[in-house]
């Protein structure tokens, strides 16, 4: 591709387009796209702009979910899959190997989902030490914001197959196609496997600007990243980051319409022990087998 015949070193340009790359489809998601389609669909739904509703946070999230969980999953579709598809054919004419959207062992892809349900007790975990850490109040309140949007969401009349398509399925898809489909390929050509897995995992903790899930969010991405190296296709972590993203949806959605259960207080819950550990056993085992059958799956 046109990027690859650049006199630039090989290794400095893998580091600064992979990081180029997440900046730039972060913005263009997140502060370009994002507001002019929730703008346009306010105007389209009331006949006109109404300034007043763009300026209380409370009535847009009373009044505009669906526009804006709408608007947030086609700005990641335009914002961050498509930039990541035509930034691989910059470097290569061969884009979908390059993203590794490549069919995979359904052994593997079994396996990569064993591992999630091993997360779940140890992202918990993380989630608990996380809390322990310092945040500044100005970090918390944007985080506030996101969970109130998602709170709306679950609690809204949109049904269950459309909060599941729009938190768990589009992101899955092109959050995968942007950290580790473009960015940890360059990394890896940057600093190897193993660095390309650290950097596309920890950014992916703080591309979601959750400070109190920092933790959990690196492990999830360090674990999709290692996947999709070791397996060689991006479909695991794809599938990993939708099953992980649906089991919070549908067990968000059971808690809100059970009285026996309150989302915060389960959210505040200590993980035991044994669960915790138990976990790590899983996701270790998972890992131990599919590092030694990944490779031999590829050569049959």
């Amino acid at each position: 591709g046109p990027l690859e015949r650049s006199s630039v070193d090989r290794t400095t340009l893998s580091f600064v387009t992979g990081l180029l790359g997440l900046g730039a489809a972060f913005i263009l998601f997140q502060f370009i796209l994002t507001p002019i389609i929730l703008v346009l669909q306010i105007a389209m739904a009331e006949g006109g702009l109404s300034m007043e509703a763009l300026n209380s946070q409370e009535q847009l999230l009373a009044s505009y979910t669906r526009e804006l969980i709408l608007s947030n999953s086609i700005g990641q579709v335009i914002g961050l899959a498509i930039p990541a598809l035509l930034a691989a054919r910059l470097h290569s004419s061969e884009w979908v190997g390059y993203l590794r959207l490549r069919s995979v062992d359904g052994r593997l892809l079994l396996l990569a989902l064993v591992g999630v349900v091993g997360l779940q007790p140890v992202t918990q975990w993380l989630a608990e030490l996380n809390r322990e850490l310092p945040l500044p109040e100005s970090a918390r309140l944007v985080e506030q914001s996101q969970l109130e949007l998602i709170r709306r969401v679950l609690e809204s009349d949109l049904g269950l197959v459309f909060n599941v398509v729009m938190l768990a399925l589009v992101p899955g898809v092109c959050e995968e196609l942007l950290f580790r489909g473009y960015a940890q390929r360059q990394f890896e050509r940057a600093a190897g496997p193993a660095g390309g897995i650290i950097l596309a995992g920890g950014l992916f903790g703080l591309y979601h600007l959750r400070p109190s899930q920092l933790l959990p969010l690196i492990m999830l991405g360090l674990y999709m990243a290692y996947l999709a190296w070791r397996t060689g296709s991006l479909l695991p972590a794809m599938a990993v980051h939708v099953a992980h993203n649906g089991f919070a949806v549908l067990a968000a959605r059971y808690v809100e319409t059970s009285p026996r259960y309150d989302l915060e207080a389960i959210e505040q819950a200590s993980m035991p022990w044994y669960a915790v550990l138990l976990g790590f056993v899983i996701v270790g085992g998972v890992l131990y087998v599919m590092h030694t059958l990944a490779p031999h799956v590829r050569d049959e």
